[in-house]
């Protein structure tokens, strides 16, 4: 994943815990404390645990699929629209084109909407363009993800801190209308390449000079690139009717190709290139903000005044410290531990002198502390001892796979009844089906010799 997306997960699992209240992070949080760093650092690794449990990192793949498919109907779209104002422009050469209404249709709704945008982005000051909107929703729609919708909401809030939107959707807006002048522009050629055509202009109000100004006026840019410019006799015959003088049709056919290229393809492109250097060189200096209180109340989980280290219960001199990098972990040594034993067993049982005990997990305070002191000296081999007279709960089956996700190997034991008594048949065979769904081995006589030399 890149770095935006790092912080666009973790932005939405902010604004998720916001509205709906906290998530269960307490594995992710042992997981972010153990991989060190700074508190920004913890808070992207917790949040991206709880996203990739909770099926947002998923919903994210999906939602960028969705957003590609929308970005392909916007340019397809784009693309015949183009191609519909050259050919409502020339018509299909049956009668002279007035140049100026030709030129209306060419750039009139494309200059309207580009000075609407310049105007929105300079005092408006967040400027969401309508084809903005339309890609998000399209987007929306395309994913197919429930989940997802909490997406483009984490995205917006993520970037409006460094005003980085108007930029992202000055990207695709003007890049869309990059697309339709030039397919404007392949149509108008491809129009002229095959087809007679004539050009004239008409005028109630105004006079010749007034359309002859306004050619050269409009022509003076172009005519720097090497477009050429209809001369003042040719502008001024062509007010009475279509020139059928070869020269003339050219001349006009190429001021109407240069036109349409300086004041309609150049500043589209120009624009998209600035969007998109203002874009990428912003995306630089996106931070969380960790003053919102969603992230200001992980500080104290994520990095405690204070580190409780060790286990009340067990030998942590047999554990051998590990690196900080969970994926430069070495486990090391064999630890047993039992999950809410009662009064009647007698625990624990004569262990090898490379065995620790970890005691008895029977409460919250014990899972955790247990668990945190797992996530920093990791064994190599675990055995947990389970009561199968109980019910293999789903607390009970969460402990126990997190538990394992700790140690580099995992056994079951499941402990045989006291003595005159007798296990259910039945909710032995909830345990069995439970612990082979976990994909954890189990037997239910003690694996001593498993734990003290690493085989049977």
């Amino acid at each position: 994943m890149t770095e935006l997306t790092n912080l666009w997960l973790t932005e939405t699992i902010r604004l998720r815990e916001e509205h709906a209240g906290a998530l269960d992070d307490l594995e992710a949080n042992r997981i972010a404390r153990s991989a060190g760093g700074d508190l920004p650092a913890r808070i992207q690794r917790r949040a991206l645990w709880l996203a990739e449990r909770d099926g947002l990192s998923s919903a994210l793949s999906h939602w960028l699929q969705g957003a590609r498919l929308a970005l392909i109907a916007l340019a397809v779209l784009a693309i015949i629209s183009g191609a519909g104002l050259a050919f409502a422009a020339l018509g299909d050469g049956q009668n002279p084109v007035n140049v100026f209404w030709a030129l209306g249709s060419l750039l009139g709704l494309n200059l309207i909407l580009l000075l609407s945008w310049a105007l929105g982005l300079m005092f408006a000051g967040e400027h969401g363009a309508s084809l903005g909107r339309l890609w998000l929703w399209l987007s929306e729609k395309l994913a197919r993800d429930a989940k997802a919708a909490q997406l483009p909401p984490a995205l917006l809030l993520l970037l409006q801190r460094q005003k980085l939107n108007r930029w992202v959707i000055g990207v695709l807006v003007n890049g869309l209308w990059l697309l339709a002048m030039l397919s404007a522009l392949v149509m108008l050629l491809t129009l002229m390449a095959t087809r007679r055509y004539g050009f004239v202009w008409e005028t109630t109000l105004l006079s010749a000079d007034t359309f002859v100004a306004m050619t050269q006026a409009l022509g003076a840019l172009p005519a720097l690139l090497g477009f050429n410019i209809p001369t003042v006799e040719m502008i001024r015959a062509s007010g009475d009717a279509a020139l059928n003088i070869e020269s003339a049709r050219q001349a006009w056919a190429t001021w109407l190709v240069g036109v349409l290229v300086v004041y309609g393809v150049f500043p589209r492109l120009l624009l998209a290139l600035l969007c998109l250097w203002r874009w990428k060189s912003g995306q630089a200096h996106l931070r969380l903000d960790l003053n919102l209180p969603g992230y200001a109340q992980l500080r104290e989980r994520l990095m405690p005044s204070s580190e409780r280290l060790g286990i009340s219960d067990a030998a942590p001199e047999q554990l051998h410290q590990v690196q900080s990098h969970t994926s430069d972990l070495q486990s090391a040594g064999a630890l047993l531990v039992a999950i809410e034993l009662d009064d009647q067993r007698p625990w624990p049982p004569q262990l090898p002198k490379n065995v620790s005990d970890a005691g008895i997990l029977d409460s919250r305070e014990s899972r955790h502390k247990l668990l945190e002191q797992l996530s920093r000296f990791p064994p190599a081999r675990l055995a947990i001892a389970c009561d199968p007279r109980r019910s293999p709960d789903r607390g009970s089956l969460a402990l126990i796979a997190e538990l394992a996700r700790n140690a580099s190997a995992t056994r079951v034991w499941l402990l045989q009844a006291p003595p005159g008594e007798a296990l259910d048949a039945e909710r032995l065979g909830d345990w069995h089906v439970a612990l082979q769904q976990l994909e954890l081995p189990f037997a239910d006589s003690a694996p001593l010799n498993w734990l003290e030399n690493g085989h049977d």
